[in-house]
């Protein structure tokens, strides 16, 4: 993967301000027992093993209550039957713990399993799933009665023959009020022709044999699928120009409006090759405007294994910034949307180069401590585990990372603050955000390769918040697409609802708010994906707010 060998930048002086946020895995005690199985556990043969999985936060019976669902993947070498690795779903019980009820489901299913995104592409009331595979992908609809079917094929989702899916987001890019849908593909595997670890430049690590790839391996293309309202998608990759720019190794993608001209846009981490911007055209095409937009490679014009993705207006200028992950020898990569013109790499500027030898993959923009400022949580964890046995200095499982925002357009980095829950090491891939408990404080969920995933609670203090959840009528019903812009005495930020995102992940649709110490909110409007706006004025701190379009407020 690609990596420029980078030492860490020197760390400035802390600011000695507090951040009194501490991060509790509570996933054992919680329920969550079950590792995430996920290739050999000491050695990687393949890439697919290698690069693990995302992890969902979704709402799937509308009780209010965050529930997870976990995909899973496979062992190369099979299990017993009866110790066959299976896509879980963990139904929140209200108290703190979760149950598993993925046999009641109908979600019990083994395989190469990889990107989650969620969305309610039916618009029936309840949000369906949809995973990548390295083999198949699947749809599932939800049923509305806490069973889930299997709808891939009568969808027209269904593939020719076996791809390697990694990212996905639901995305209504052409605004008639059905969800779409984005597909991202890594490298063309055929296993038959796969090389082996140490075969040729690109299948080793620091002199020793490991995974080949993705340099070397052949790249593949994204698609999109356009939904005609029916229950059913076409396949509308080559006449959107999704094809024009030609192969990638993609990862995590992500849908959201970097121009502000309302219509959603749809970027595409890419792993050791030029990322993806594709602007929406606004008449059913997209143009690939990376390269000119500046995010097609880092500020030295270099490329980077891009892993995952964060968005987020970390300065509250009003528009979407970036943060993505990278490999180890690298910094992770801060770009600054300037006024949806261009992005401008602020990795160094902004402090975030001080840290350089973890591998970074599931991420994400998130308020931790209700400040009104939006921090960053970085989830890592090699790849080789075959190098640590060689290199110490190369462990397979190392800590979380998290970067306060000062609120002046740095941040530093209060990791060593932030309690066990982020010092504790593991091999994580996708990580997910959400106020699970529904206390007010955003919380973390993680996968760990062939461990428990980490259920991370935010026991931060409470201070002032606001979660406001969107329900379209015109628009899509799940309102992604939508955008909230929260405004106080002397704040004002937006927050826009999002499908997939992060590593391979789905956070949560509603949308959090910190908000210092302001006791009320001024103005909070609602700009939905159909055109339509709705405002509402002086509303009080620390509660929950559904609203649906054209109905307002519906329930507090």
């Amino acid at each position: 993967m690609a990596t420029r060998g980078v030492q860490p930048a020197p760390r400035p002086k802390f600011s000695g301000r507090p951040f009194p946020v501490t991060f509790t895995d509570v996933a054992q005690r919680a329920g969550l027992r079950a590792p995430v199985i996920y290739g050999s556990v000491h050695h990687k043969k393949y890439i697919f093993e290698a690069n693990g999985c995302g992890i969902a936060f979704f709402d799937y019976d509308n009780d209010g209550w965050l529930d997870i669902f976990l995909i899973s993947g496979a062992r190369l070498d099979g299990l017993p039957s009866a110790q066959e690795p299976t896509n879980r779903l963990y139904h929140n019980n209200r108290d703190g713990t979760f149950t598993d009820v993925t046999e009641k489901a109908g979600l019990t299913h083994t395989g190469w399993g990889y990107g989650v995104c969620v969305g309610d592409y039916d618009n029936d009331g309840y949000d369906d799933l949809f995973l990548t595979y390295y083999g198949k992908n699947v749809l599932y609809h939800n049923n509305g009665n806490g069973t889930f079917t299997e709808v891939t094929e009568t969808t027209g989702l269904a593939q020719k023959g076996p791809r390697f899916a990694t990212g996905c987001t639901f995305v209504d890019y052409d605004r008639d009020g059905h969800l779409d849908l984005f597909v991202s593909h890594y490298v063309k595997v055929d296993l038959a022709a796969l090389p082996v670890g140490g075969s040729s430049r690109y299948c080793e690590f620091e002199g020793v044999p490991v995974a080949c790839g993705p340099l070397g391996l052949p790249k593949d293309y994204c698609c999109l699928y356009h939904n005609n309202g029916r229950g059913a998608f076409t396949d509308v990759t080559a006449s959107a120009g999704i094809l024009k720019p030609g192969g990638r190794y993609a990862l995590s993608a992500v849908a959201f409006d970097y121009d502000n001209d309302g219509w959603p846009d749809i970027f595409v981490a890419c792993d050791s090759s030029p990322n993806l911007l594709f602007r929406n055209n606004r008449d059913g095409t997209f143009t690939d405007v990376a390269l000119d937009s500046g995010v097609a490679v880092n500020g030295d014009g270099q490329e980077q294994a891009n892993m995952g993705v964060g968005v987020g207006d970390y300065d509250n200028d009003g528009f979407f910034d970036l943060f993505l992950t990278h490999f180890s020898g690298d910094t992770p990569g801060l770009f600054h949307n300037v006024r949806g013109q261009y992005f401008d790499d602020l990795t160094y500027a902004a402090g975030l180069a001080v840290i350089t030898q973890y591998v970074g993959w599931g991420a994400g923009f998130a308020d931790l401590d209700n400040d009104g400022w939006l921090d960053v949580l970085e989830v890592t964890g090699s790849i080789y585990p075959e190098v640590a046995k060689v290199h110490p200095d190369y462990p397979f499982k190392t800590p979380r990372v998290v970067f306060r925002n000062l609120g002046n357009g740095q941040f530093e980095d209060v990791s060593f603050l932030c309690g066990p829950g982020i010092h504790q090491p593991h091999s994580s891939r996708g990580c997910a955000f959400g106020d699970f408990n529904n206390d007010g404080r955003v919380d973390a969920l993680i996968m760990n390769q062939d461990e428990p995933p980490s259920l991370l609670r935010n026991d931060g203090p409470g201070t002032r918040w606001l979660t406001v959840k969107l329900m379209g009528t015109h628009s899509n019903r799940s309102a992604i697409g939508a955008r909230i812009t929260v405004e106080t005495d002397d704040q004002r930020q937006i927050r826009e609802v999002l499908s997939g995102s992060s590593y391979l992940s789905q956070s949560d649709l509603r949308q959090h708010f910190g908000l210092g110490t302001a006791t009320h909110v001024k103005t909070l409007e609602v700009h939905w994906p159909s055109g339509g706006k709705e405002s509402f004025s002086n509303l009080a701190a620390n509660q929950f707010l559904t609203i649906q379009e054209g109905k307002g407020m519906v329930e507090r």
